[in-house]
């Protein structure tokens, strides 16, 4: 891939129909149910990225068989039963947030010397909200450089249990990465969920995860989690397109005036990101929901089942322009950058809210959102857990920066559908969840 792309202008109204690739969160976290569980087990269309080969590749250093198959969408898992093989292993991460948190929960399961880095913006990233809670449950663990991120270093003697405090503000992989290992504790874990919890619908997924792999945590209010021992069980696991993805060609309609279809996701999908189409009909657009077949529900996770199902975002005609919103988007807030991209051509300002974890992410998705909209020539104002984004009366070329974040990349690419001479730095830093994005764009656009 070059070193910069320059987005061709679309024609008209973009209209197509897409299936994103497996959704990188459910992915993941199906990875280290199978890991755990006893026997074997095969995901059906997982996601292959930077984020999940990195996942894979852990795994396999940890000592669990993953057979990688179908050009890395079937994956064949051959469970631990919940002891990790290996006695010690050196865990390279990338900036994979989820890897890193999941897999130092996991590692703790382990009996040895376990060490996880990452590249030099992962050792940025805070992962202390994690370290104490497993130290809670009588993990010996350190931060390297004692400044509560990673290099992560762990003692592994396996999981006593007990209680556990754990904050949910910063990011609500901490709460999943402990759900997922309790049940393997040696006592019955209580997690308390300390302070506010960041992107809900990520733990519900989590838990969704943990009960099609055999193991029922009451949800509750997600405030407080009582996690019974027991033992995950290897199944097939069919994994739902992405719908942070799936995101970058709604806002293609909303941007262009088009239609677009996004196929095997619905309204029910076990992904918050399906919320972010709520935002495009708030600011004038259509939505339309195409159930399971014959009306037949489908329970998800189970193999085959989300074919069926899309959700089609129509744009508004011309002549007529997108109205800006005010939206709190805590529980969706991957999709800023998107919602932040198709604010620049609506009519009035859009505030965004609840979002003030996101500048812990890949980068500063607030700060170094605000420089790059700014390129357009949109006022942007930073606010302490969002932006105010008043759009031009006609939006500019401009060189985007993306900070080595596919998010950056794959949003505000999106922007020179509308406007001639957006070029995108490094579009190569989107491998990490979807390396075929601009080639997906380009054949939609045509």
């Amino acid at each position: 891939m070059p070193d910069s792309i320059e987005i061709t202008p679309a024609a008209g109204p973009v209209r197509g129909n897409i299936r994103p690739p497996g959704s990188k969160s459910i992915t993941n976290r199906a990875l280290i149910c199978a890991a755990l569980a006893d026997g074997d087990s095969t995901l059906i269309g997982a996601l292959d990225s930077e984020d999940t080969r990195v996942m894979i590749d852990s795994l396999q250093r940890l000592g669990v068989a993953v057979d990688v198959q179908d050009a890395g969408k079937t994956l064949r898992v051959t469970g631990c039963g919940g002891k990790i093989p290996a006695a010690s292993a050196d865990l390279y991460i990338a900036n994979s947030g989820t890897s890193v948190r999941f897999l130092t929960a996991l590692a703790a399961l382990g009996h040895g010397r376990f060490r996880l880095e990452g590249s030099p913006r992962m050792h940025q990233r805070p992962i202390a909200d994690l370290l104490e809670g497993l130290a809670d449950l009588g993990v010996q663990l350190n931060s390297e450089a004692g400044n509560g991120c990673p290099p992560v270093v762990v003692h592994g003697a396996g999981i006593p249990g007990g209680r556990a405090l754990v904050r949910g503000d910063v990011s609500s992989q901490f709460v999943s990465g402990l759900l997922m290992v309790a049940p393997y504790a040696g006592q019955p874990v209580e997690l308390i969920v300390d302070g506010g919890l960041v992107s809900q619908p990520y733990v519900r997924m989590t838990l969704a995860v943990m009960r099609a792999f055999g193991v029922d945590v009451p949800e509750g209010n997600l405030r407080r989690f009582n996690i019974p021992l027991g033992h995950f069980r290897g199944r097939n696991h069919s994994i739902e397109p992405d719908a942070s993805a799936a995101s970058y060609f709604f806002a293609v309609a909303a941007i262009t005036g088009g239609e677009m279809t996004v196929e095997g996701l619905s309204q029910h999908s076990l992904q918050g990101d399906v919320g972010f189409v709520d935002c495009l009909v708030r600011m004038g657009c259509r939505v339309i929901h195409k159930a399971a077949t014959a009306g037949r529900a489908i329970a998800p996770g189970s193999a085959g089942g989300s074919e069926a199902r899309s959700i089609t975002i129509i744009g508004l005609p011309p002549g007529q322009k997108l109205r800006g919103i005010t939206v709190n988007m805590n529980a969706i807030s991957d999709t800023v950058q998107t919602l932040a991209a198709v604010a620049l051509i609506a009519d009035g300002p859009t505030t965004i809210t609840g979002v003030g974890h996101i500048r812990h992410k890949e980068t500063d998705r607030i700060g170094n959102l605000a420089i790059e909209l700014r390129k357009f020539g949109a006022t942007v104002e930073e606010l302490a857990d969002g932006l105010r984004i008043v759009p031009p009366a006609k939006p500019q070329a401009a060189r985007i920066a993306t900070y080595n974040d596919h998010r950056m990349a794959m949003s505000l690419a999106l922007v020179g559908l509308r406007v001639p001479g957006v070029v995108i730095e490094d579009p190569k830093c989107t491998e990490k969840t979807y390396p075929a994005y601009f080639a997906d764009l380009q054949r939609l656009v045509g």
